[in-house]
């Protein structure tokens, strides 16, 4: 199984130049199935909110949701960093709020939090790392902004928007995040904010330069179809297996074959 994976074991990969796999997980037996196969991160994303609940996007997940499927995954894993995604409103309304709420997805199982945002945000970042929480940061395409940015589209093409980006990413580290997620960032600048910082960056549709990797486990599985992002890779094909399955069942249990 190995060691825990701990942030410090994060910045060290970094610095050694190995690779950092993550991927979601919203329960207990897949986030042991993870767990088992070795991956690093595991997230407990408010992703949870599309691809188990059917919501068109992630701003109704809440606090009792994400700490209920953080709880879930913690209790399966063993080695990787379970990391919780802090819901819309969890950390942007006051300072207090954010830590507190930060500190019940500790208490819930969580080694870390996740929370959206640049340079506005990085007060928010040291609040929570102040109350001894460690914070991943996660900027460019922000799901939690969809309604502001108008769709989920690619971020830092132009020089004004890269140099923004650059200059989150560098306040976000300053604020005493230990990784920061890059999601759907210009692959060049991408590759100049990880040149850039100390902390490892995590790309989800940021191409190749990033320190590390993450991507929806639904995704990989074949389990969630109505929208597949184009970087997503498809490792296995799980929803024809279910479906397969529970075709054979309901045959045999029609023809009297089972029990």
């Amino acid at each position: 199984m190995g060691e825990r994976i701990t942030v410090r074991t994060l910045l060290s990969m970094k610095r050694n130049g190995e690779p950092i796999s993550a991927l979601t997980a919203y329960d207990y037996f897949t986030a042991s199935f993870l767990d088992s196969a070795g991956v690093d991160v595991i997230l407990v994303g408010d992703s949870v909110e599309m691809v188990v609940y059917g919501a068109k996007n992630t701003l109704t997940a809440n606090m009792e949701k994400m700490l209920f499927h953080t709880e879930a995954v913690a209790r399966a894993v063993k080695r990787a960093l379970v990391v919780a995604d802090m819901p819309f409103l969890s950390y942007q309304t006051s300072m207090n709020d954010a830590v507190k709420n930060a500190g019940r997805f500790l208490q819930a199982g969580a080694s870390a939090v996740k929370l959206e945002g640049g340079w506005k945000f990085a007060p928010i970042v040291r609040a929570i790392v102040d109350a001894g929480i460690p914070v991943m940061g996660h900027i460019g395409m922000l799901p939690q902004s969809i309604k502001k940015m108008g769709g989920y589209s690619e971020q830092g093409k132009d020089e004004d928007s890269a140099r923004q980006l650059i200059e989150d990413a560098s306040a976000i580290q300053e604020a005493g995040a230990f990784s920061i997620v890059l999601e759907k960032v210009y692959e060049n600048t991408a590759k100049k904010i990880t040149e850039n910082l100390e902390i490892p960056t995590i790309g989800i549709g940021a191409g190749a330069k990033c320190d590390g990797q993450i991507l929806v486990v639904n995704d990989i599985l074949g389990l969630f179809d109505r929208f597949t992002p184009p970087f997503a890779k498809k490792y296995a094909d799980i929803k024809t297996i279910i479906i397969e399955a529970a075709k054979k069942y309901t045959e045999e249990v029609k023809n009297k074959q089972f029990p």
